[in-house]
Parts: structure tokens; C-alpha cells; sequence
């Protein structure tokens, strides 16, 4: 149907972003600078958090959450298995021992009630993720949180600009965690971003980002001082001000992305509701998604061809699709360390078997869009194993 690869994400660049990196790299501070903390601050002001800590990337990031809530050997903080890898492995990172809790089948987000029932005197964290950018059921996850004693990091990196009733996500868990990967909403290139209420834990991540280190370049130079004490065992995680001067313009771009990303969703959904085999996502009624992807889910049932086969066919199309996630726990180094088997975590298995992201980034134009859509007809429609019963 396409001549050329629709992928499944892209960055959008233009030239006041270019602009902005030229100047820092005109400037006399490439790292550790001024823009470092300008991001910071506008970022805390986007979501609606008091502080904002900006890492290399979104994996250093959940690393520092993972710190910062003080996990050690022996402690234990429940996740969800269908995530990406880093945000399981930033627990593995602090030597403690992540375990997992199914999602529920709706939203495919962690569900509460399995939450509650994994927590034991081990536990001292709770790592619930915002899949595809609708927000984990915070509300209850904080209560149960409150009542154990137990810290809530979010991984966010889906989910910025989402709102969970009234509130932005960054300013409800804890910690929350960001991604500003090429595929995301804004982009630094690499980066990630720790949003709290906290001033210690805010404290405590901008030392461990810097070697453990309570003074950075800049600070000293402005004292007109030398002298510098690592604190801390900390690592370099630090944001360059070229990356967070590509950041604070494509802040500047956000609503207008999150309201391009919702036009898409939008559009996916009401042409997909009249497709049997396609399973499009729910919103629940207190939510704003802010739509990374978009994951259907195959009714195989009534299909003749299998999760796979579905997709080499609509990348035949052109059509770049992806599939999120392998649940972490099905991946070769989490089998072998902790022998599990498949079958845990049904929901979030079941729901992999069916699970494809279709592409959605907000320099999507009105044609891609149309060619998504009929890609997924095309395919589905010759794969059916009945006549679809609804209007097309």
C-alpha cells in the first residue's frame, strides 16, 4: 500500500531546535550549565512537581529512583512483567530482588489487587508503569502504599502529559520516572528526568547522578572553589546542556504534540470498533492517555492467522509495527535466574500472544494515518475467519 516504511515512532525536528543546540555549542558550557537547570525547572513546571532531576536517559533515571528509595540486597519492590527490561533491571542494579504482579485486562496495567497480594516484610517499593501512556491505577496504589509504608516510583516514560483525574502525571507517586528517548513525546536525543516532592529524595538524585558527588562544576566555580566530596556511591548520569537545550524547545512543542497524538488515537479508535478481530485499548473514564503507542489486541479466535503472521503482513504493507512488550519475566536471564517457566502472569501473557503497536507519533500525517487504517482492514479482513459482522 506504501512505497516507503511508516515506522512505528519518530522524533520531529525542526529548526528552532537546531537552533538552540548551536547555541550551547557556541556557549561555554557543553555540560553541567545553565540550561541543565532551565530544563529542570520547566519540566517541574509542565507536570506540576515541585522538583526535576534530569538524567542521561530514561534507564538512568529509574536507576535513580531505584537508589533514592533506598533499596539494598534483600528488599524486594513489585513491578509490573509487562514493561520494558529497565525498569524490573533497576531494581536488580541496587541488588534487590524485583517480583512481579499481573496486570489487569483492561488497561494492562498493574493491577492493585495482585499488588497487595505479593507484598511481604520484604518489600519496599511498589514500581508501577504507565503503559502506552495511560496511568497505572495510582490512586489505590498510593493508598495500599501509605498503609504498608512503601515508596511508589511510576515509570512514566509513556505518560508524559497524561492526567490521572485532576492531576498531571509527574506530581502523584513518590518519584516519577520519564523518557526522553526519539520515540517519546519530547526528546533530548537520550534523556530521562525524576520528578518528586520531595526535597531529600531530590537531593540524594542529583548526588547519585554525579558520582555521589554534593557539589557539581558550576556550583564550584561560582563559590570560587576547587574542593569537591563524594558522599555518596554514585555514577555519571549526568544530562548535557545540549540535550536539555534541545529539551526546553521541544517543551515548548508538547501540547501541541499530546493534541496530535490524541487526534490519532482517536481516529484508530472509532475506525477499528468495527473490526471483530481487533481489540482496540481502553480509557478509563478518569483518564487523558497521552498515546506513546497504540496496542491493539488480536482476537485470534476468530482469525486464521496467528499474532506473527499478522505482523510480516502488515509490514508487507509498509506498515512498521511493533509488539510491547515480551513480559520481562519471559526473557532468557530472568527464566534462568529465577526459574520461571510461563504461566505466572496470565493476563499479561495472554495478552502479549495478541498484543501489536500500531504507529503513532504526532508527525504522522492525516495520509498515514488513513494507511494504517486500511492496512489493518486489509489484513485482518483476509485473515477472518467469518465475515466481519460489522459495518467497515
Amino acid at each position: 500500500m506504501r512505497s516507503s516504511l511508516l515506522p512505528y515512532g519518530r522524533q520531529s525536528i525542526d529548526a528552532a531546535d537546531i537552533a538552540a543546540v548551536v547555541n550551547v555549542l557556541r556557549s561555554d558550557w557543553l555540560t553541567t550549565g545553565p540550561k541543565v537547570e532551565e530544563f529542570e525547572e520547566a519540566f517541574a513546571t509542565q507536570v506540576g512537581a515541585t522538583y526535576a532531576v534530569s538524567f542521561s536517559s530514561g534507564t538512568a533515571a529509574l536507576h535513580g529512583a531505584a537508589f533514592a528509595a533506598d533499596l539494598h540486597a534483600g528488599d524486594e519492590a513489585i513491578t509490573t512483567p509487562l514493561t520494558f527490561v529497565a525498569t524490573a533491571n533497576s531494581v536488580l542494579y541496587q541488588g534487590a530482588t524485583p517480583f512481579f504482579a499481573d496486570v489487569s485486562a483492561d488497561t494492562l496495567n498493574i493491577d492493585p489487587d495482585q499488588v497487595e497480594a505479593k507484598i511481604s516484610s520484604k518489600t519496599r517499593a511498589i514500581l508501577a508503569v504507565d503503559y502506552s501512556g495511560h496511568p497505572a491505577d495510582l490512586n489505590v496504589i498510593n493508598e495500599l502504599a501509605r498503609k504498608q509504608g512503601l515508596i511508589v516510583i511510576e515509570d512514566a516514560c509513556h505518560a508524559l502529559g497524561a492526567e490521572l483525574g485532576s492531576k498531571r502525571v509527574g506530581s502523584i507517586a513518590d518519584m516519577t520516572v520519564f523518557s526522553f528517548h526519539p520515540v517519546k513525546h519530547i526528546t533530548t536525543g537520550e534523556g530521562g528526568m525524576v520528578t518528586t516532592e520531595n526535597e531529600k529524595i531530590a537531593e540524594t538524585l542529583r548526588r547519585f547522578r554525579n558520582h555521589g558527588i554534593s557539589s557539581d562544576a558550576r556550583q564550584r566555580q561560582r563559590a570560587g572553589q576547587w574542593r569537591y566530596e563524594m558522599v555518596q556511591l554514585g555514577f555519571n548520569y549526568r544530562l548535557s546542556d545540549i540535550a536539555c537545550a534541545l529539551g526546553l524547545e521541544q517543551l515548548t512543542k508538547l501540547d501541541a504534540n499530546l493534541v496530535r497524538r490524541r487526534e490519532i488515537a482517536a481516529r484508530y479508535s472509532a475506525a477499528f470498533r468495527y473490526l471483530d478481530s481487533v481489540v482496540p485499548p481502553i480509557v478509563r473514564a478518569d483518564v487523558n492517555s497521552s498515546w506513546h503507542f497504540y496496542p491493539i489486541r488480536l482476537a485470534l479466535e476468530k482469525l486464521t492467522a496467528d499474532r506473527a503472521q499478522i505482523f510480516r503482513a502488515l509490514r508487507a504493507e509498509n506498515i512498521a509495527v511493533n509488539v510491547h512488550y515480551i513480559p520481562v519475566h519471559l526473557h532468557p536471564y530472568y527464566r534462568d535466574r529465577f526459574r520461571f517457566r510461563g504461566g505466572e502472569f496470565r493476563v499479561a501473557e495472554d495478552a502479549f500472544e495478541r498484543l501489536i503497536s500500531l504507529p503513532l507519533f504526532h508527525g504522522m500525517t492525516d495520509a498515514d494515518v488513513e494507511d494504517v487504517i486500511l492496512a489493518v482492514r486489509k489484513v485482518v479482513v483476509h485473515y477472518a475467519k467469518f465475515h466481519q459482522s460489522r459495518s467497515l
